[in-house]
C-alpha cells in the first residue's frame, strides 16, 4: 500500500529527532508510525531495528532486521546488523553464519576489505571454520597482506590436522612457506607435521613498538578458538587451586621486596625465616614469623598473602580473613587471596559472602587466560550475571553451591575446568535462565557433565557425530532430564540430515520446556525449528498454544496467518479458510492495527476467487477500502472482477477512483502501468484505450498514443459507431501523424472534411 508520503517523512524525523536523543521509545514509536505508513521502506526497517536494539528488545530488533533484508535483499547492512543481534543474544552460531553471508554480499559488490573484516568476525565466534580461514588467507594473499596471509595458512594446517587430515595440513603449510619460504613458525610447523607431532595454533609476529589500528585489535580477536585451545592444553596446576599458586607467587615477590629493601632489621629477618619454613612445609611456625615481621611493621601485600593464606590452612579463619583482605591490592596475588577469602567465609559459615569472594576468583583465573580486552568484558557480564543469580537463595543452597566451587578450584587440572564450567554455564543461563543455573550448581549438575558437554561440542564441531550422539546417550544415562543433552541430539540430528527426527526432538524439547513454565525458551526453540521446516503444522501449532498461554496476542495473530498459509500451501483450502477467519475473529477482538486485518482479508479474497465466488470475494475488497481507502491491490482486484463479470460500468468507476489516487501521489508511472495492463487484459474496451491514449499524449509519446486511437477508431467502426470513429480520426489528424494525408482521406470516407482544420 502506498501511504502518506509527508505523514512518512515527518515520522522519519521524529524518529531521528529522538534516537538523537536516545529517547529509544519515542523513537520506536516513530519509525514504526513510518512504517504503517510505506510498509515496504528499508530505510524505515533499519531505523527502527537499531531503536529496538538500544532499547533491549533484541528479538524485536532481530524480527525488524530480518524484514529489512527481506525489502532489500542486496542491501548487507540489514544482514550485518542482525548478525551483530545475534550475537549479543548469545546465539554465535547463527551469527557467525550470517556475518559469512554478509560478507559473500559485500563480495559480490566487490568490496574486498568488509567481506574480510565479517570473514574475522565469523571465525571468532565460531572456531574451526576451515572454508573461511582458506578464504581469508586467498583474500589476504591477494590484497597483498603476506603476514596475515601466512598465519591463515599456519591456522588452517592447525585445523586440518586437528580434523585429522594431515596431508591437507601439509599443503596449507606449503602455501604458507611460498609467502615467505624462512618463517619459522611455518617451518616448525611443517617438521611438526612430518614427524607426527602436535602443530599449535600461530602467534602474532607485529613490533611490539608499532601501535595497534582498530583492524589490527580485530586480527588479534580473531583467534578466539586459540584462547579456547590454550585452556585446554594447560597443564597441571598446583592442587590448592588459585591459593596454592598465590602462595608460590607471594614467595618470589616477599623474596625481591626483601632483597630490593637491603634492610636487615627484625622484621626483615622473621620474614626470610617464615619463607624458608613455609617452604619446608612447617605452617605453624611460618605463621608465628610471619606474624613477627607484620609486628614489625612490614608491609607488603605478598606477606599479607602469605600470612593470610597460611592461617587459612592452619584454620585460622578469623585472622586469615584480615591479612587476605590487605592482599588483594595486588593484581598477580588477587585470585588468590579472594580464592582464601572465599574459603574462609565458607568454614565460618557466611555463605553469602562466601560465595561473592569464590565467583570473584573464578572470574579473575578466567579472565587472566581471555585472550583480549573484549573477552575479559564478556567475561564479566557472565561472572555479574552469576552474582545476580546467587540473591535471595537460602544458606542451604548457597552451601551446597559453594562446596561445588570449592571443588572447582581444586585438583590438577582446575584451570582447564574453570572455563569449561564456565562455557557451560552460559548456555544453561541462555537455555534456562538463573533457576536453571541454580538448579545445576546447588543439585544434580557436576563438573563431569560441563566436561563432557564441551566434548560434544568438539565433536560437532568436527563433524563427528556418531562420537558426539554416543556422548549424549552415554551422558543421558546419568541426567536423563538435562535438556540441553537434548538439544544436541537434534542439532546432531540435524547435521546428518535427519531432518524429521531432528524436528520432532525439537518439538519435544519445547513441551518440556513449556512444562516447566521456561516459555521463553520454548519460544525460541520453536521459532527456530520453524525456520528450518516452516510447514510443520504440529510445531507451528505448539507455538500458537504458547503465544495464547503468554497472552502475546500479537505475535499469536502472526502465527494464525502463517498456519493458515501453510494449510493453503498443503492443498487444504477449507482448512486453510477457517484458520484465516479464526485470525480475523483475533483481529477484532484484540483491535489489531487495521494493516494486519487487511492482510488477512486480502487472503480470504484471495482463497475466494479460487474457488470462484466472486461476489463473496467482492464484498470481502470493499471491506478492505473501506478499512484503506487508498489500498491499491484491492482497487485492482475489484476492477478485475466488475470486468469479468461484464460489468465495466462499475470496473470503469473504480478504475477512475485508483488512477485518482495515483495522480494525487504523483505516481505517473503506476498510471501507465495501470492502463497498459489493462489494455492488454480487455483490448476491447473502448475506455481503457481512450484513457491511455490521453496518458501518453500528455507525456509527449506521440506514436503510441497514435497506436491507441487507431486501434479505438476500428473498435467504434466495428460497433458502428461511426461519428465517435470521425472524431477519434480528427484526433489523430491534429497530432500530424507522418502518414496523415491518409488519415484524411480515410475521414473523407466516412464524410464530409469540410470541418477540417488544416495544418
Amino acid at each position: 500500500m502506498a501511504g502518506d508520503r509527508e505523514i512518512y517523512q515527518k515520522s522519519m524525523n521524529l524518529g531521528h529527532n529522538a534516537a538523537w536523543e536516545q529517547n529509544w521509545v519515542g523513537a520506536i514509536k516513530a519509525y514504526s508510525h513510518a512504517i504503517q505508513e510505506i510498509p515496504e521502506d528499508g530505510e524505515a526497517h533499519i531505523h527502527l531495528g537499531l531503536a529496538l536494539l538500544k532499547a533491549g528488545r533484541l528479538e524485536d530488533a532481530l524480527k525488524v532486521y530480518n524484514r529489512a533484508h527481506q525489502l532489500s535483499p542486496d542491501d548487507p547492512a540489514p544482514l550485518e546488523r542482525g548478525a551483530d543481534v545475534l550475537e549479543r543474544m548469545g546465539r554465535l552460531k547463527e551469527a557467525a553464519q550470517r556475518y559469512i553471508t554478509v560478507a559473500d554480499v559485500y563480495l559480490g559488490q566487490r568490496d574486498l576489505d568488509k567481506a574480510i573484516s565479517n570473514w574475522e568476525r565469523a571465525t571468532q565466534l565460531t572456531p574451526g571454520l576451515i572454508a573461511i580461514h582458506a578464504r581469508l588467507a586467498q583474500a589476504y594473499e591477494r590484497v597483498g597482506d603476506n603476514k596475515r596471509a601466512l598465519r591463515e595458512y599456519l591456522t588452517l594446517a592447525f585445523n586440518f590436522q586437528r580434523a585429522g587430515d594431515t596431508e591437507k595440513a601439509i599443503k596449507a603449510v606449503e602455501r604458507a612457506l611460498r609467502l615467505d619460504k624462512r618463517n619459522p613458525q611455518a617451518l616448525n610447523t611443517l617438521r611438526a607435521l612430518r614427524s607426527g607431532g602436535a602443530v599449535t595454533l600461530p602467534t602474532d609476529n607485529a613490533p611490539p613498538s608499532k601501535p595497534k589500528t582498530a583492524e589490527d585489535q580485530s586480527i588479534m580477536d580473531l583467534f578466539k578458538e586459540e584462547m579456547v585451545d590454550v585452556r585446554k592444553k594447560v597443564g597441571d596446576a598446583d592442587p590448592l587451586g588459585p591459593l596454592g599458586e598465590a602462595l608460590t607467587e607471594g614467595m618470589g615477590m616477599l623474596a625481591a621486596y626483601v632483597m630490593e629493601s637491603g634492610s636487615m632489621d627484625m622484621a626483615t629477618a622473621s620474614a626470610l625465616q617464615g619463607m624458608e619454613l613455609q617452604r619446608q612445609g612447617l605452617h605453624a611456625q611460618a605463621v608465628a614469623s610471619y606474624s613477627k615481621a607484620v609486628q614489625g611493621k612490614m608491609r607488603h601485600p605478598s606477606l599479607y598473602l602469605n600470612l593470610g593464606g597460611l592461617l587459612y590452612l592452619t584454620e585460622q579463619y578469623e585472622p586469615a580473613i584480615k591479612m587476605l583482605d590487605e592482599a588483594l591490592s595486588e593484581p598477580k596475588l588477587a585470585s588468590g587471596a579472594l580464592h582464601a577469602l572465599g574459603l574462609a567465609h565458607f568454614k565460618l559459615g557466611k555463605q553469602k559472602q562466601a560465595g561473592r569472594y569464590l565467583i570473584q576468583s573464578l572470574q579473575a583465573v578466567d579472565a587472566s587466560l581471555a585472550a583480549n580486552k573484549r573477552e575479559e568484558a564478556e567475561l564479566a557480564a557472565t561472572y555479574n550475571q552469576l552474582l545476580t543469580a546467587m540473591d535471595g537463595r537460602s544458606d542451604e543452597m548457597l552451601a551446597a553451591i559453594n562446596q561445588r566451587f570449592s571443588d572447582l578450584l581444586s585438583g590438577a587440572d582446575w584451570k582447564k575446568r574453570v572455563a569449561e564450567t564456565r562455557k557451560h554455564l552460559e548456555e544453561v543461563f541462555q537455555d534456562q535462565g538463573e533457576q536453571g543455573v541454580v538448579d545445576f550448581l546447588g543439585t544434580g549438575g557436576s563438573e563431569k557433565l560441563a566436561t563432557t558437554l564441551a566434548s560434544i561440542d568438539n565433536y560437532i564441531q568436527r563433524g563427528l557425530f556418531t562420537l558426539a550422539m554416543d556422548e549424549c546417550h552415554n551422558a543421558m544415562l546419568a541426567s536423563p532430564y538435562y535438556l540441553p543433552l537434548h538439544v544436541r541430539m537434534a542439532e546432531v540430528m540435524m547435521r546428518e540430515g535427519r531432518l524429521r527426527q531432528a524436528i520432532n526432538k525439537y518439538n519435544v524439547i519445547a513441551k518440556a520446556y513449556m512444562s516447566r513454565d521456561e516459555n521463553v525458551r520454548a519460544t525460541s526453540i520453536l521459532a527456530e525449528v520453524l525456520e528450518m521446516a516452516p510447514l510443520d503444522i504440529s510445531v507451528r501449532s505448539s507455538l500458537i498454544a504458547l503465544l495464547e498461554s503468554e497472552e502475546r496476542f500479537d505475535e499469536m495473530l502472526d502465527q494464525y496467518i502463517e498456519l493458515a498459509r501453510t494449510h493453503n500451501q498443503l492443498g487444504n483450502f477449507d482448512l486453510s479458510r477457517e484458520t484465516f477467519q479464526q485470525a480475523e475473529r483475533i483481529a477484532k477482538r484484540q483491535n489489531a492495527p487495521a494493516i494486519k486485518l487487511v492482510e488477512i482479508k486480502h487472503n480470504l479474497a484471495d482463497m475466494d476467487q479460487i474457488r470462484l465466488d466472486m461476489r463473496r470475494a467482492l464484498r470481502t475488497y470493499e471491506e478492505i477500502l473501506e478499512l484503506m481507502p487508498e489500498d491499491e491491490r484491492a482497487y485492482r482486484a475489484i476492477i478485475d472482477l466488475h470486468y469479468s463479470q461484464g460489468n465495466q460500468l462499475e470496473a470503469t468507476k473504480n478504475l477512475d477512483k485508483l488512477l485518482n489516487l495515483f495522480a494525487k501521489h504523483k505516481q505517473i508511472n503506476k498510471i501507465a502501468k495501470l492502463l497498459e495492463e489493462l489494455v492488454r487484459s480487455y483490448p476491447n474496451d473502448f475506455g481503457l484505450r481512450d484513457r491511455l491514449a490521453k496518458l501518453y499524449q500528455q507525456l509527449g509519446r506521440k506514436m503510441e498514443a497514435i497506436a491507441q486511437l487507431d486501434a479505438l477508431g476500428e473498435l467504434q467502426l466495428e460497433a458502428g459507431q461511426n461519428v465517435e470513429a470521425r472524431n477519434t480520426i480528427k484526433r489523430i489528424i491534429a497530432m500530424q501523424p507522418d502518414n496523415i494525408d491518409e488519415y484524411r482521406r480515410f475521414l473523407a470516407k466516412l464524410g464530409t472534411t469540410s470541418n477540417l482544420e488544416q495544418p
